[in-house]
């Protein structure tokens, strides 16, 4: 049963499917945490265009495969709102006030927004990409939202969230919740070349990807330095294809700390075995995929009555800021 006085905002931005790494980093926690809060999950499409602005016609698409892997994941509408960030334009009015609120410097001494534009490789990054963390405090703060679910490197924005909610409520009145930020406790998930994973360095597993293709990109992935043939000793430790298997199998994983070392197991035996357990766990997930994918009409409707849910919600919360700062 849901605790109606807790709310809990987290969401994804639609730059592609989503893959193993957004399953343990976020979608497994998701899952649970909607049986006990209430909870928003919001696809941030106007956040795509801070650093990737040439890519706005694939956008559209990109939300229907988000839609589409959150329900094959267990999402469930019925106990979540799902909700599209450009479909309501008042979380935008929202970001304008606070943008007065917080200082430009402030926000450029974010070091993750340092870090995301060194990343970028954008020499002159837009403004946008610059504020987004307010952006995000908007999308945060429109719901009243008093939890979090985060990154590590995620705990920069919610602190400016933090800030901007305390010096709006100490400048006017108290309107906003301090939200707290749930850090996740899972290790995150490398790609399959050891890097972070993602869509552009081209090392990730998705939910959606077939049996031939998982067993493909397992079969390629990089495993331990120092074993380099049969009967070599393992080092688990650095091993990235163990990573794999700590976050989906730790049974099978306590396993191989023992049995990889001895040197009686093969990295391409121990690649076949992984992708084919991770084939059994995706089954139903691609099918579930499958069969809501044969429902377009589905998807429309969820994300109109997240719309409708979320609007309503954040109208009342731009009521309560106008009347605190006395404006019309």
């Amino acid at each position: 049963m849901q605790n109606k006085n807790k709310i809990i905002l987290t969401g994804d931005r639609p730059t592609g499917p989503l893959h193993l790494g957004h399953y343990v980093g976020s979608l497994k926690a998701r899952v649970a945490l909607q049986d006990k809060y209430e909870c928003y999950f919001i696809i941030a499409d106007y956040q795509v265009l801070t650093d990737q602005l040439n890519k706005s016609k694939e956008i559209e698409n990109n939300i229907k495969e988000i839609v589409l892997d959150y329900l094959s994941v267990g999402i469930d509408p019925n106990k979540s709102t799902i909700f599209v960030q450009s479909q309501i334009p008042e979380i935008a009015e929202l970001y304008v006030i606070f943008s007065m609120l917080v200082t430009f410097q402030r926000v450029k001494r974010n070091p993750t927004v340092k870090e995301e534009i060194k990343a970028s490789g954008i020499k002159k990054p837009s403004l946008g990409f610059i504020s987004y963390p307010v952006s995000q405090a908007a999308d945060i703060l429109c719901v009243r939202a008093n939890l979090v679910p985060v990154g590590k490197d995620q705990l920069p924005h919610i602190e400016l969230t933090r800030e901007i909610a305390r010096t709006f409520n100490r400048t006017f009145k108290k309107v906003f919740p301090i939200p707290e930020p749930i850090l996740s406790k899972t290790p995150i998930l490398p790609g399959l070349d050891g890097q972070k994973m993602s869509k552009s360095r081209g090392n990730a597993i998705f939910l959606k990807d077939d049996p031939k293709t998982v067993e493909k990109k397992v079969m390629k992935a990089i495993t331990d330095p120092k074993k380099v043939r049969l009967g070599d000793p393992g080092h688990p430790e650095i091993c990235n294809i163990y990573n794999y298997y700590q976050a989906f199998f730790p049974k099978h994983a306590e396993e191989l700390k023992e049995l990889c070392p001895s040197g009686k197991l093969g990295c391409v035996e121990c690649k076949k075995q992984l992708a084919k357990m991770l084939n059994e766990f995706l089954d139903p997930i691609r099918q579930k995929r499958k069969e809501f994918g044969k429902k377009p009409k589905l998807i429309k409707e969820i994300l109109e009555e997240g719309r409708i849910k979320t609007q309503k919600k954040i109208k009342k919360t731009l009521e309560l800021v106008k009347e605190a700062m006395q404006i019309t």
